[in-house]
């Protein structure tokens, strides 16, 4: 059984920063390219990028690239979802999902094992 597990989140002023964390139990997290999503309140779910199997690509959405990076820490076995210059606007749950597709790209259909979603709230 392959879970994913979240962790990382929580309340931030604006322009802080905040790091995610996601490990897939039971497996390395170099088995899967790993991706993150978000979806804010009374929005439909938005692709935030992902990090591919071998961790040698990284895909980050434009309207966030600069802001945010997707690494994988290999001591502790952990994909991580760096924010920074967080706004208001990047409140939304965040999940972290993962996938056999070696570039699995920004459909939600190509991840087979998603976690359970961290919340991220950004205060004005």
């Amino acid at each position: 059984q392959v879970h994913v597990v979240q962790s990382g989140g929580g309340l931030v002023q604006a322009g802080g920063s905040l790091n995610l964390s996601c490990v897939v139990s039971g497996r390395p997290v170099g088995s899967y390219s790993m991706g993150w999503f978000r979806q804010a309140p009374g929005k439909e779910r938005e692709f935030v990028g992902f990090l591919t199997a071998t961790g040698d690509t990284t895909f980050i959405t434009d309207s966030m690239k600069g802001r945010f990076t997707i690494d994988r820490d290999s001591a502790k076995d952990t994909v991580n979802l760096q924010m920074t210059n967080l706004s208001p606007e990047d409140t939304a749950i965040y999940y972290c999902a993962a996938s056999s597709y070696v570039v699995p790209g920004a459909r939600s259909q190509a991840y087979d094992y998603w976690g359970q979603g961290t919340q991220v709230t950004v205060s004005s």
